[in-house]
């Protein structure tokens, strides 16, 4: 038996259940994982509000996770007990004390990254990765924009742009999260408050934006797209205020040709060798310093119901992790 927090129904935070459950063996291609962190993502509470389905219910929600292979499964080569692995890409299940999970989702942990940074990053750090390298692959010189700046991808996100010499302009909600976004990298910082656009046109002289990576979803698109250059790509990779209705083509055409694209870590992932290489692109650069995982909130996961509340009244910085 282990423990987990599981949902019977969608809906609130309230919905988050803490229960005693069955632990089965690994499965042939399988890896029995004992959690010593869980992540905290934005997609947890899409899961738990029913936004995203759960292939069925009762569901234990959460993505992502680090921590030591207990068992494998027949025929499974990818780990061996006793490895420090995380993952990120894997079917929801990561808030348990311990899972099965398909061993070819697991990447292994360098010994210089703590359990609290695999599970704080992999996700977030992951879906950067790809964003930056494979979605709309930055070139040093460029200007771009990147919402939500000091949130856990928003952070990392801003020291590795800055690191490839790229010039980004952050917009965040507060002061203090100005504060820390320009820390972080950000040459400017834009306050949901202001005109984004008007400001955009003024730093850039006019020119407008090649990319805007937009996490927040229904509450910025429109102002996303007005910040782009002609043929300029608007990627939008999260629904933070709401899922985003299709608009008229047409507003492409007018706004200057521009590209739109709904990517997922998921797809940009599906083979191991890009699993791996994502990993290894995240790896490095944290290995390097150039970007810095700060896990700024730690829960116990039995109160996951306390850190879903704190994510969304945005009242967290960087990466939180639950810990089992």
């Amino acid at each position: 038996m282990t423990h987990a927090i599981r949902i019977h129904e969608t809906g609130g935070p309230e919905k988050l259940v803490w229960e005693e459950i069955p632990l089965p063996a690994p499965k042939p291609g399988e890896a029995l994982v004992r959690h010593k962190a869980v992540g905290l993502n934005f997609i947890d509470v899409y899961f738990r509000t029913g936004l995203y389905k759960a292939p069925s219910l009762p569901a234990i929600i959460g993505m992502e996770g680090a921590g030591v292979v207990e068992a494998v499964g027949e025929g499974v080569t990818e780990v061996a007990p006793g490895d420090r692995v995380a993952y990120a890409t894997a079917p929801i299940g990561a808030y348990a004390e311990a899972r099965c999970i398909k061993a070819d989702r697991l990447v292994k942990l360098p010994e210089a990254i703590s359990f609290e940074q695999g599970a704080a990053m992999m996700l977030q750090g992951m879906t950067a990765a790809f964003l930056i390298r494979k979605c709309y692959p930055v070139q040093a010189g460029q200007t771009v924009l990147v919402h939500a700046a000091a949130g856990g991808v928003g952070l990392i996100m801003c020291q590795w742009l800055k690191h490839l010499g790229v010039t980004v302009i952050g917009v965040v909600s507060t002061e203090a999260k100005a504060a820390l976004a320009r820390e972080h990298g950000a040459a400017h910082v834009l306050l949901t408050s202001e005109d984004i656009p008007a400001r955009v046109k003024e730093i850039t002289g006019g020119a407008m934006l090649p990319v805007v990576f937009d996490s927040v979803g229904r509450d910025t698109f429109n102002l996303s797209l007005d910040c782009l250059a002609p043929f300029g790509m608007m990627v939008s990779y999260g629904n933070a205020s709401g899922p985003v209705a299709i608009p008229d083509l047409g507003i492409l055409a007018a706004k200057g040709s521009l590209y739109v694209t709904r990517p997922t870590l998921a797809t940009y992932t599906a083979k191991r060798e890009d699993l791996i290489a994502r990993a290894n692109d995240l790896f490095e650069v944290v290995a390097s310093g150039a970007v810095k995982i700060r896990v700024n909130q730690t829960f116990a996961l039995k109160d996951a119901a306390e850190a879903h509340r704190a994510l969304e009244a945005r009242k967290t910085t960087g990466s939180t992790v639950l810990l089992p």
